[in-house]
């Protein structure tokens, strides 16, 4: 599970409060059906001297998707509540399969 955090003029981000907060609550109310967790801090964008695309980008990663469904489905709510505390960005979600390239 990646959420994407765009970075948007006249929008605000607590990064200090997602990584030592938000995302270890999360992590918790998760539990042990997560089996990693990142987070990606936005520097530039692909062009020099341009802005990051996203100012933030987390990743839950889990086994299976019914794995993520049973952690987060009871959760959802309550870590979503959290989201004003750092940030007045609406995220975007996307569930995704990891694919290794040989």
């Amino acid at each position: 599970m990646a959420i994407i955090y765009p970075n948007e003029e006249g929008k605000t981000f607590d990064m200090d409060y997602y990584t030592n907060k938000h995302m270890p609550m999360a992590a918790s109310l998760l539990g042990d059906a997560m089996k990693a967790m990142a987070i990606d801090k936005g520097l530039g964008g692909g062009a020099p001297d341009t802005p990051a695309p996203n100012i933030a980008v987390g990743y839950f990663y889990f086994e299976t998707m019914a794995d993520f469904q049973n952690a987060m489905g009871p959760n959802r709510e309550q870590i979503k509540a959290d989201v004003p505390n750092y940030t007045n960005i609406q995220p975007i979600i996307q569930i995704s399969e990891v694919v290794v390239a040989e």
